[in-house]
């Protein structure tokens, strides 16, 4: 197998900013997977585990990044990955749960308890605040495994936190 590295750029948000990121790794013979990015504010963060060709290392990508103009000012870091690239059972998403509604202090410690509880994985996490003109609302996405056994049990207590909340859940079900 391939070696691994985890790629990692915090920096400031602009346009073309994954394609700077994407054509250099491309370039350099990089296969990407697991890949993620958000915009934070006016900040973005790329993470990816990067598939290195022989020869290829770590520091290398580092280097490479760092020279690149659209990545000025931005916290690059790249470093041998030391876990399995590829997930077990658990990295499966059989749920995405949105719940929106006001912003409420500790609604994601509360329901990644609820998860924990009937042993589901967060395989994914998005929390934003909305902007006025799209309502103000704080919306939280997870993408979570839910073993079949729990799935009844988990969602409705999920379900509930939310409504005594007073905050909407919406959930899609299905291996995605």
């Amino acid at each position: 197998m391939a070696s691994v590295a985890l790629v990692s750029v915090l920096g400031p948000d602009r346009v073309g900013l994954v394609a700077a990121i994407a054509e250099h790794l491309f370039d350099v013979g990089v296969n990407l997977r697991d890949t993620t990015f958000s915009a934070l504010g006016s900040g973005a963060e790329f993470v990816a585990l990067c598939e290195l060709p022989a020869g290829l290392e770590a520091g290398d990508i580092e280097a490479g990044l760092s020279r690149l103009p659209d990545l000025a000012g931005a916290e690059i870091r790249a470093v041998p990955y030391a876990f399995d690239p590829s997930p077990g059972p658990a990295g499966t998403i059989t749920h995405r749960i949105t719940i929106s509604g006001g912003d409420q202090l500790g609604l994601v410690a509360r329901l990644a308890e609820v998860f924990k509880q009937y042993d589901s994985n967060i395989v994914r996490l998005e929390a934003r605040k909305l902007g006025s003109a799209e309502g103000g609302l704080y919306v939280t996405r997870f993408a979570v495994f839910i073993p079949e056994s729990q799935v009844n049990l988990c969602l409705a207590t999920v379900s509930n936190t939310a409504g005594a909340l007073g905050l909407d859940c919406e959930v899609e079900a299905g291996t995605l």
